[in-house]
């Protein structure tokens, strides 16, 4: 999935609550319509680089969240480049209770 473009729907819009979670969303978070995640969901997707609340996305895998502890992985969306340092904090809200390992292209 590295470097495909990809169009998210966000069903997290930036700054909403998770429904049963306490956080909210700093970024924008959705979906990839017809990409089967291995929990029988469609892929999740944070969408970087964009500062306020939409309702869909298209850009450019530039990152895999590989969670070393959970049935699936996440993927980064954006249409700039991104370090594995801001991906990461970018995420932290969330990934923090995982244990995961970000891939990029090199």
């Amino acid at each position: 999935m590295l470097g495909k473009i990809v169009t998210v729907t966000i069903d997290r819009r930036l700054g909403t609550k998770h429904p049963e979670h306490d956080y909210t969303y700093p970024v924008n978070y959705g979906y990839i319509d017809g990409l089967l995640a291995p929990d029988g969901e469609f892929q999740d997707a944070y969408v970087l680089g964009v500062e306020a609340p939409i309702d869909t996305f298209e850009g450019k895998v530039i990152a895999i969240i590989h969670r070393k502890n959970d049935i699936e992985d996440k993927l980064v969306v954006a249409n700039e480049p991104f370090t594995k340092e801001q991906i990461e904090r970018a995420v932290h809200f969330q990934e923090q209770f995982f244990d995961y390992e970000i891939i990029m292209e090199r």
